[in-house]
């Protein structure tokens, strides 16, 4: 459902990142939606797959639990975000306010033993209720690249297309 863009980066750094730190990583993928992120990183390099949905129909239509070892229904602003080497925030944040936002990041990064990834449209991108799931409608459609590097926190690496950016923020601590 989410656009192709950055995919690949995001993939290729959580990759990099298991070989520097010598282990396979666990993943959170907060809103995996139709799997995306666990399909794409699934391999000897990710360890374990929690995905944090917040529209439990989605659970069955798109077979969550083939994908992932774990899945947790439940709202992201809401709940305690479990502990794991890598977070992906892909295609979330404009989901919600950016002060949401914003928290979600700080909670994402303080879960995270090593990185977060965010993956956000950095054009003008309206979206409206999907499948009958609220949650798909973009709160915030005018996020771009400036404000993004402005208001989250942290970015180190980031990966521009032309309507999606991919951010990466390094905590390195042990899990």
């Amino acid at each position: 459902m989410s656009s192709a863009e950055g995919k690949d980066w995001t993939r290729d750094r959580v990759h990099a990142l298991a070989a520097e730190v010598g282990a396979p990583l666990s993943v959170l993928d907060i809103g995996p939606g139709v799997g995306t992120y666990a399909k794409l990183l699934a391999g000897p390099q990710v360890s374990r797959l929690t995905g944090l949905e917040i529209w439990e129909p989605y659970v069955a239509t798109y077979r969550l639990h083939e994908y992932y070892d774990e899945v947790v229904v439940g709202d992201a602003r809401e709940v305690d975000l479990p502990a794991a080497d890598v977070v992906v925030l892909g295609d979330v944040a404009e989901h919600m306010t950016r002060e949401e936002a914003l928290d979600l990041w700080a909670r994402a990064a303080a879960a995270a033993a090593h990185a977060v990834y965010l993956s956000i449209p950095v054009v003008h991108y309206p979206q409206g209720s999907i499948e009958g799931n609220p949650h798909e409608h973009h709160v915030v459609d005018d996020w771009d690249h400036d404000g993004v590097l402005a208001a989250f926190d942290g970015i180190g690496e980031w990966w521009l297309g032309t309507e999606v950016g991919v951010y990466e923020r390094r905590t390195d601590r042990p899990a």
